[in-house]
């Protein structure tokens, strides 16, 4: 017999469970179940736990019981049997087990959530980890703020089927479609739907955080409203089909030279080149060919035949030599620590362009780098 299985003889459980005061009772068990926590036992050492544990569920007194399921939330010595008494008992004790043990099967789980108790609900919602199929019944079932707390919780894995359901149900309640907006990724056709309810602080977070369609970005680059105008340079940048995104805005007339010259001084080739390609009606292999292979007139050709504004050029000329520059010193030009310094760059060289472009880019210079964007799930 190991020294952990001779302390838990017969007299010790009796007296812990035959004990009048409720107390000491609690004191008692709360410190037996921390010893059995932190001991290292073998498969008959577990046994002998469980056993006792089973005893502690079933005590009449609500601090035992407490006591227990408040040490032991997170461990995996609680067996199931034992985690579902206690999801059952009062919230007291049942929350603690439903918001963090790991005895519970996502059946278990699903039937908590299925049960009614928004409380509870909200208890497997914050869990550490939820699964899709828990988030899926919680998504359809939940209580608002249950559906809210799930939607906040980044550890739990919500499919897309599962925010629509969200934004169906509670796209009205703008505690949830926040909870939403600022998960660390969201896919496209979510974002779509969250900017038409989300409040102007959500939205411009939603812009400036996930990547949306030309057509969305466009029509709120237009808004009046401060808060709700997006930046289409971001946008371009953030585009995983940066052809496409430059077709639209061409098809919608926003790829003007203005746009590309703020896209040029904050070091998106990738904007200019498409732009120049779109507008020229020419490949993008060639487009890049005359911007960086062609010599000093590879540029001024593909800007001509683009229709660009003749008294822009040497502004374009000298964000193309500003790139070239700063590649040539081996930055890497993908990040925006490359931007930044592109940005301060071309501005030191005095462009001649209008004052509406060098207001906006003198106000990007004073713009935080933001962080990673997060591919969508």
């Amino acid at each position: 017999m190991t020294a952990f299985r001779a302390r838990l003889t017969d007299v010790d459980i009796r007296r812990l469970v035959k004990a009048e005061d409720e107390d000491e009772r609690a004191e008692a068990a709360h410190k037996l179940c921390r010893s059995m926590e932190r001991a290292t036992l073998d498969p008959a050492d577990r046994a002998a736990a469980q056993k006792i544990l089973r005893v502690l569920a079933q005590d009449a007194a609500e601090l035992v019981r407490r006591a227990m399921a408040v040490t032991l939330k997170s461990s995996d010595l609680i067996p199931n049997d034992v985690a579902r008494r206690l999801a059952a008992d009062v919230d007291s004790i049942a929350l603690p087990m439903i918001g963090f043990s790991p005895a519970f099967s996502d059946d278990d789980l699903i039937e908590i959530v299925r049960a009614g108790s928004g409380v509870r609900q909200t208890a497997v919602a914050a869990r550490p980890r939820v699964s899709r199929d828990v988030a899926e019944v919680l998504a359809a079932e939940g209580a608002e703020t249950a559906v809210r707390t799930l939607a906040a919780n980044d550890n739990a894995d919500l499919s897309e089927r599962s925010l629509a359901v969200i934004v169906d149900r509670y796209g009205g309640a703008p505690e949830v479609v926040a909870a939403v907006a600022y998960r660390q990724a969201l896919p496209l056709e979510i974002t779509e739907r969250l900017i038409a309810f989300a409040s102007d602080a959500v939205r411009e977070h939603l812009v400036t955080r996930h990547a949306v369609t030309a057509e969305t970005a466009i029509r709120l680059s237009q808004f009046a409203r401060e808060r709700a105008t997006v930046d289409l340079v971001d946008q371009a940048a953030a585009s995983a089909d940066i052809a496409g995104f430059v077709t639209q805005l061409n098809a919608r007339r926003a790829l003007t030279p203005s746009l590309l010259l703020r896209g040029l001084a904050r070091g998106q080739m990738t904007l200019l080149e498409h732009g120049l390609a779109e507008l020229a009606n020419t490949p993008h292999a060639r487009a890049w060919q005359m911007v960086h292979d062609a010599g000093p007139l590879g540029l001024k050709a593909i800007y001509d035949r683009a229709g660009l504004p003749p008294r822009l050029f040497q502004a374009f000329r000298a964000g193309v030599d500003t790139w070239r520059a700063l590649q040539a010193e081996g930055a890497d030009t993908s990040g925006d620590a490359f931007r930044g310094k592109m940005l301060e760059r071309f501005l030191t060289q005095r462009p001649n362009t209008s004052r509406d472009d060098l207001a906006y880019l003198m106000e990007r210079l004073d713009v935080p780098a933001r962080p990673q964007r997060m591919a969508a799930a």
